[in-house]
């Protein structure tokens, strides 16, 4: 494979039918790079939001991964799958559902705040080491200890209640680890109905938005044309949460050679905690890399030298 030197954060639109792994897989043949790593799987069946870390900016996954998400999802009212989306087997359904406009926006709204949820069978949650979707194809179900997630926002988008099978369209944002199909199943449940989910799109990781997406096609072209570059997000944006602190020439200097620092702790927000991960930069604003905060010593050590 032939060198590059791009160092970033590409934003992929994930196609149907591919797994992350399989985007990662084609960006490496298409770039001509080995170092890619995505920052949170995607189903087969979901499209959207897919970042894809470049070179150096693999070292920036475990922090954005972590970010909030934000998902468009279609629930279906009246119908149950083994997969808890549109890909399963119906394991139960009911002939016509009669709901008013009142009961379903209550039932939604209801899951705002931290929620408990049952893994799905049909997901990549190991248990005694394995994985629950290579047990749920054996035919097995076994116990799954419920996870703490926290659903931060829901809009509704659209209802359509005067179909038999109701479905509702809603845009959610939540944190790490929340399974959108799970969260459809029990919206049904407090309905008193089955539940599955049929369609979801992925609109946002962290800051990166549907907006900035590429699909792969487009990568082809743009790396073909040459001007690919131009839609690389640096590594730094992609963890734009994380507070900053800009240091004098020479400090930044003595930063981008592992070096660690005493600093005036007026540099560093109020609110900081001690031991957070900062953004330091030049004060020409060059990026030098994440330091992490000891905020008693007034210490900035290094953990991922970037400048």
């Amino acid at each position: 494979m032939t060198n590059t030197t791009i160092d970033g954060i590409l934003a992929v639109r994930k196609p149907a039918g591919w797994t992350s792994h399989d985007v990662v897989a084609k960006a490496r043949g298409l770039l001509g790079i080995r170092r890619i790593g995505h920052t949170g799987t995607l189903d087969p069946q979901v499209v959207g939001v897919l970042p894809l870390c470049i070179g150096r900016a693999t070292r920036m996954v475990e922090y954005i991964q972590e970010l909030p998400k934000q998902y468009e999802a279609t629930l279906l009212i009246g119908v149950a799958t083994d997969t808890e989306d549109a890909t399963g087997t119906i394991i139960d359904e009911v002939e016509q559902v009669t709901l008013t406009k009142e009961a379903v926006i209550e039932a939604i709204m209801g899951f705002i705040g931290d929620i408990e949820q049952i893994p799905p069978m049909f997901s990549a949650v190991k248990i005694n080491g394995k994985r629950l979707y290579d047990l749920a194809r054996e035919g097995k179900e076994v116990e799954r200890k419920p996870r703490q997630v926290s659903i931060y926002e829901i809009d509704i988008i659209e209802m359509e209640l005067d179909k038999p099978h109701p479905e509702v369209k809603f845009r959610v944002t939540c944190s790490k680890g929340t399974y959108i199909r799970t969260l459809c199943v029990d919206i049904g449940k407090k309905l008193g109905y089955p539940a599955t989910m049929k369609e979801l799109l992925r609109t946002r990781t962290g800051s990166i938005t549907l907006e900035q997406c590429l699909t792969l096609e487009q990568i082809a072209e743009l790396k073909k044309s040459g001007t690919l570059e131009e839609h690389v997000i640096a590594a730094d944006q992609g963890v734009a949460h994380l507070h900053a602190v800009t240091l004098t020439d020479v400090q930044a200097k003595q930063a981008s050679q592992g070096q660690r620092l005493k600093i005036d702790p007026k540099l560093v927000t109020n609110d900081t905690a001690d031991e957070s991960i900062l953004r330091v930069y030049s004060n020409g604003g060059t990026f030098v890399g994440l330091f992490v905060w000891k905020k008693e010593a007034c210490l900035l050590l290094p953990h991922k030298i970037f400048g």
